[in-house]
């Protein structure tokens, strides 16, 4: 299906509404991630939170519940045309839900690697260091890949989350080593 381009700025507004959810779903005692699917005309189909808790189910990733949802709901011709924004790169397995769903494109904020580096590792963020565009390659249908954008503002949404990482670079860092 031939989807509509996209403006950088209707992403980067889709993805900063990706960060509410996140916001939200830290507010609801999980962890700070959000996802939402936008059909190809623009029109937010589905919003999800993490879902961690209250079951501590360590597959409840924002992404793999919205692509559940959105693989049980919408026709698959909806699903090849719409975005897929996250607030952080999808884990390997959020993105094979992405993929088996049928969803054509993501746009996401924060890169697996960075977040890596956020958690270290945290028991209930294993994290693995595996691109989703490795995982989509791996098949047989197209996903658009858009990402890592604004990342610095996906980091800060974990300030503090996981107990033991600064979430941005500190000035010293950034400094040029002699």
């Amino acid at each position: 299906m031939r989807r509509p381009r996209r403006s950088i700025s209707k992403d980067l507004a889709f993805l900063r509404r990706t960060f509410a959810v996140a916001r939200r779903a830290q507010a609801h005692g999980n962890h700070p991630f959000g996802a939402i699917l936008v059909d190809a005309n623009g029109k937010l189909l589905i919003e999800m939170e993490n879902g961690f808790m209250p079951d501590r189910d360590m597959t409840g990733h924002a992404e793999r519940l919205l692509a559940t949802q959105a693989s049980r709901r919408l026709d698959p011709s909806v699903l090849a045309g719409s975005t897929i924004y996250s607030s952080a790169e999808p884990c390997a397995m959020c993105a094979g839900a992405i993929y088996w769903a049928g969803i054509g494109r993501l746009v996401y904020a924060l890169s697996e690697r960075r977040l890596k580096k956020i958690t270290g590792n945290h028991a209930e963020n294993p994290t693995l260091d595996l691109p989703c565009r490795k995982v989509f390659a791996a098949g047989q249908r197209a996903v658009e890949v858009v990402g890592p954008l604004i990342e610095d503002e996906g980091a800060a949404l974990h300030a503090g989350a996981w107990g033991h990482r600064e979430t941005a670079p500190s000035k010293s860092r950034r400094k040029r080593k002699r």
